[in-house]
């Protein structure tokens, strides 16, 4: 086969140009696939920490937040369903929160939380993820004659207290997860803790 009539330089300049096309098109493709690995603004304000204003939160009052697309229960416990905590120990499946990963080191107490009177729960049962109904009022209930306010999980009947401690006989074997906050004044910051900002 001959080359006669063939243009060296100008196929020389054809290839080099077709691979320059196509290296910009690979560019312009890779480019969105690249961008599509970072998280959407949606997910982005999901992880982000939820600021709540809890000054106006009554004794005996619950509001929910949401975090990362989960409820968060804020309660405000009186100083009278404070005091009736420890006599619940022999009633509950973990009074001493053995089980460290269900709450921060600083919620590591008899009321698993920073102020005694402000409970923060993620408001997901630790048996299989239902929404617990909160009942503050301590009076007896269809579910527990002697009731002392807390908890109570209709999906399946496990009960807590108002710390977000599990009664013994609940299918729930865990306590309330107790999410990472802090405060900055009147304002609750859920997800952000001053011990690992």
């Amino acid at each position: 086969m001959s080359q006669d009539g063939v243009n060296k330089s100008r196929r020389t300049l054809l290839v080099g140009a077709t691979a320059a096309v196509g290296a910009v098109g690979a560019g312009f493709v890779a480019v969105p696939f690249v961008k599509s690995w970072n998280p959407s603004e949606k997910a982005k304000a999901a992880g982000a920490p939820a600021k709540v204003d809890v000054s106006k939160i009554e004794p005996g009052a619950m509001i929910t937040a949401e975090w990362r697309g989960k409820p968060v229960f804020i309660a405000r416990r009186s100083e009278e369903t404070l005091a009736l905590l420890p006599g619940l120990n022999s009633r509950l499946k973990d009074p001493e929160n053995s089980n460290t990963a269900q709450q921060p080191e600083y919620a590591n107490n008899i009321n698993r939380s920073r102020q005694p009177d402000l409970i923060v729960l993620e408001g997901v049962c630790t048996h299989l993820g239902c929404a617990p109904k909160y009942f503050a009022e301590v009076k007896p209930e269809p579910f527990d004659p002697e009731w002392k306010g807390g908890f109570y999980c209709p999906c399946h009947g496990s009960r807590f207290d108002l710390s977000g401690r599990v009664f013994n006989g609940s299918p729930a074997a865990d306590n309330l997860v107790v999410p990472p906050y802090s405060f900055d004044g009147d304002t609750l910051i859920i997800g952000v803790d001053e011990e690992n900002a």
